[in-house]
């Protein structure tokens, strides 16, 4: 038997894709398995576990406390997402609960985990998590769940799935419980994370007498190896969502996650972690891809699919376009001629469309060549009036501090972002990170951003001096604070951001 393991701390609002694909493998070829989402267990648990003492009760945790489990229903209503003002304080007061039930020295949300003594960028405070695992807050669940779990049937394999820095230490807390109450077991570490420090060069495998088997990339073939399987005749069989309940998450109905690729089909931007990690792009046949979310869709009844990609390919959307799905669904796509198109973009929303997810990036034009966007401004101009006019929302990403941006050309992304303020429903504001693997540009000067061996990104010396405390500066004093630009940010739900944003597409 094969227990495979989603751990904390991600966001609750969808189950876990990765070891839903996995399972669609294990499944098609009759191989017993079991599948936990320590997530949303975990958060739940701790969210009705042991109550601060009295005295450390103020006004607003005490009504968090008496009303978490009506905003907890609230968050699986529709009705509450009618409301933003009513929803936001839903989630701040299941927030404020979390905060007040975590130890001291400890941060934790529902959508990250820290912890003041450890960090996830360091390999040994990663094995220390595992040496002490009775120290991470989530341990009084996983210790019971796992141990029933091994009492009913014990696994031979268990495989963790760690994809973010918010789930790393609580993984390796796992990890290290089941390796000293089950020393037998064959232990598999893979997912986002662990594929970014394996392509790293210094990646020196610092977790080899903990972990059995790390894996990078796509995880179903390493896994069927270890196994001593064939591949299944099917190249990619159907992910399978069934072991999940569909009444746990916090959302307005199932939402269904999908990945149509791994990979960039555009593969060609500067800085890319996708390109600088030389990850292979892969993708499901788009026939396929409707054929899998037409039968999943018949067995979870989602109210939204959301599809994973990187970005959605031309080819895929094409076949979206023509092949409604029968739900609203969502995802990334480039800012391309195809979007130019309005009919395009009306027959995308008959399709099922209710959101895209677009990485403008910059509102200057030669930053967008220098990081070799392949867009154009006008494009992208276009594209979000189109959208606008089809009535597909928009999540704009934007990007403060690469090389070759100057403050005027941040100030050209604000004028940019200001004319279209009509056409945006949602911004994402980022500062760049440089990419530890990336071979960088010659004129410019690398440094240690972190102690830590597991840093994925170097800090640099900016050729303009737009350096991270400056663009923290502009972005705090000059775009945040722009009317219109205001007006955009309050939008965004808070914790859940992209994944709740097309419930309140207008």
């Amino acid at each position: 038997m094969i227990l495979l393991i989603h751990p904390p701390v991600a966001k609750p609002s969808e189950p876990p894709a990765g070891i839903a694909r996995l399972s669609g493998m294990l499944r098609s070829l009759g191989v017993e398995h079991r599948l936990l989402d320590a997530n949303i267990e975990g958060l739940l648990h701790l969210l009705r576990g042991p109550l601060p003492p009295e005295n450390d009760r103020d006004t607003w945790t005490k009504r968090a406390l008496r009303n978490l489990e009506s905003n907890l229903r609230a968050m699986r209503d529709p009705i509450l997402y009618r409301n933003p003002d009513q929803y936001k304080r839903a989630v701040k007061d299941i927030g404020r609960v979390l905060t007040r039930i975590t130890p001291q020295g400890k941060m934790l949300s529902m959508a990250n985990y820290e912890d003041h003594g450890l960090t996830p960028l360091k390999s040994s405070h990663l094995i220390t998590a595992a040496e002490r695992p009775e120290l991470n807050p989530f341990y009084p669940y996983f210790r019971s769940r796992i141990e029933g779990l091994f009492s009913s049937r014990k696994p031979r394999v268990v495989g963790i799935s760690l994809n973010y820095l918010s789930q790393a230490l609580a993984s390796f807390s796992m990890i290290g419980f089941i390796k000293r109450q089950f020393p037998g077991v064959k232990l598999v570490l893979g997912g986002g994370l662990v594929t970014s420090w394996m392509k790293n060069p210094a990646w020196k495998g610092p977790f080899s007498g903990l972990v059995d088997h790390t894996v990078a990339g796509p995880g179903e073939y390493p896994l069927l190896s270890l196994l001593g399987l064939p591949a299944p005749e099917e190249k990619t069989p159907r992910p399978d969502y069934s072991s999940f309940s569909q009444e746990d998450y916090l959302s307005p109905g199932f939402i269904l996650p999908y990945s149509a690729s791994t990979g960039c089909y555009w593969n060609r931007c500067a800085f890319c972690p996708e390109k600088a990690e030389g990850n292979p792009y892969l993708s499901v046949p788009a026939q396929q891809v409707i054929q899998d979310l037409g039968a999943l869709g018949q067995v979870t009844r989602p109210s939204l699919t959301h599809i994973l990609d990187n970005a959605i390919s031309p080819s895929l959307l094409n076949v979206l376009s023509e092949n409604p799905i029968g739900v609203p669904w969502y995802g990334f796509a480039r800012v391309s001629p195809l979007l130019a198109d309005p009919d395009f973009c009306m027959e995308l929303k008959r399709s099922g469309c209710i959101m895209l997810k677009l990485g403008i990036e910059s509102g200057d034009q030669h930053v967008l060549d220098t990081l070799q966007k392949g867009m154009r401004l006008e494009t992208a101009s276009v594209v979000l009036k189109n959208l606008r006019r089809a009535g597909i929302g928009t999540y704009a990403y934007l990007i403060f501090g690469t090389p070759e941006e100057s403050e005027r050309s941040a100030e050209k992304t604000l004028e940019f972002t200001v004319q279209h303020s009509d056409c945006i429903d949602f911004l994402n504001l980022a500062i760049f990170n440089m990419p530890v693997c990336k071979v960088h540009p010659p004129d410019v000067e690398t440094r240690t951003f972190s102690e830590g061996d597991l840093s994925l990104y170097t800090d640099f010396v900016h050729p303009h001096g737009w350096d991270r405390r400056h663009v923290r500066l502009f972005l705090e004093n000059r775009f945040r604070r722009h009317p219109a630009v205001a007006g955009i940010l309050n939008n965004e739900p808070p914790v859940f951001t992209s994944n709740h944003a097309p419930f309140f597409v207008k």
